[in-house]
């Protein structure tokens, strides 16, 4: 099959080019519980970038020589191509959405059902993922799609939409009528985190972002109030919230200083979300027993939250804003996110 294969860590992401296409092995049944997938969509990720630039290194590849060369591809959808001899429930040409991460079942986070913090493997990450025309994975990861759904239109769901739902969930939970959500980042993340608020809560929502265009997207689908990221987001947030910042913070971008001001915008006794990373949070500790502020970290979600998320998808209250790249062309969309020229997610197809 083809694939397209990262060699090496680009830590400064200068390189021309980070990916090569190539033809690999296909991947094979081995466990009576296997699924293989044919790619319909593969989602690309900022996530994707900070593996290339080492940022998963100390987590993934400790010794910087045993994970490459690998597969990206994190969120993946397509159809089953082929299934073990114990697989139920799913057969060969069904269309299928794929929970990223791979564990085994009877741990206890899996009994549990938070299949993301169990032992396993995560394709795309630490194995060969579905930036490839195939990808093999297990039973337990596949969500059956919606005929209404199409594979290319929902990959980056896996990951992003789930990630967007999980943190949006954790919010309405406790967001009341009246109150206020702010949501730093309307780009990939953000456009799928404010349509979730939308649909689960009657919380007013302010997104704050630097771009004129993703702040377009996001009054076009919901959002209360828009902020332009000038410098000036928490003097204009704190405006909106008769000074005291509001009940729940979401912030998609985790770097670039948002930590710091997300915080800021965080009412006292209010949750700061952080779903974005590439920064530190740096916080006196006096000030977080003053305020009684959450910060409250996101990391994808369950795989029964991926079913609810295409709940969501399938009645039309979420939609993907999605860019459509050919397999061949993932340097390009990989620049492309890397430059800032995508708003919404980036979709390899093979």
């Amino acid at each position: 099959m083809k694939a397209q294969v990262l060699k090496k860590y680009d830590d400064g992401l200068a390189a021309d080019a980070w990916v090569e296409l190539e033809e690999v092995p296909d991947p094979k049944i081995s466990r009576s519980s296997d699924v293989i997938v044919r790619i319909g969509g593969a989602g690309v990720c900022r996530t994707d970038l900070h593996i290339i630039e080492g940022i998963w290194r100390p987590h993934m590849d400790p010794t910087g020589d045993e994970l490459l060369p690998m597969i990206m591809g994190h969120e993946n959808a397509g159809w089953v191509e082929a299934v073990g001899k114990e697989v139920e429930g799913i057969k060969v040409g069904d269309p299928v959405i794929v929970h990223p991460k791979i564990s085994g079942g009877t741990c206890l986070a899996c009994r549990r059902g938070f299949d993301m913090h169990a032992p396993g493997s995560f394709p795309g990450l630490d194995c060969n993922g579905g930036y490839a025309e195939y990808l093999c994975t297990s039973e337990r990861n596949v969500v059956a799609l919606p005929r209404t759904l199409a594979p290319k239109d929902v990959a980056p769901y896996a990951d992003a939409g789930l990630t967007a739902y999980r943190a949006a969930k954790k919010a309405t939970r406790h967001l009341l009528p009246g109150e206020r959500c702010v949501v730093i980042g309307a780009g990939g993340l953000g456009h799928i985190g404010v349509q979730c608020l939308k649909a689960m809560c009657a919380a007013d929502i302010i997104v704050v972002d630097t771009s004129d265009d993703s702040l377009a997207l996001a009054g076009k689908i919901g959002a209360d109030h828009l902020v332009k990221a000038d410098g000036n987001e928490v003097e204009a947030v704190m405006s909106l919230t008769e000074g005291e910042g509001a009940e729940a913070v979401i912030d998609f971008v985790g770097e670039k200083g948002t930590t710091t001001k997300g915080l800021a915008m965080t009412r006292p006794m209010g949750s700061y979300y952080v779903v974005g990373y590439g920064e530190d949070i740096k916080v006196p500790t006096v000030d977080m027993v003053i305020t009684e502020k959450n910060i409250i970290g996101n990391l994808v979600g369950t795989w029964a939250e991926l079913v609810e998320l295409m709940a969501l998808a399938d009645r039309g209250l979420v939609e993907l804003t999605t860019a459509e790249y050919r397999l061949a062309d993932a340097n390009k969309a990989l620049k492309d996110l890397h430059n800032g020229k995508i708003h919404g997610r980036a979709v390899l197809i093979p």
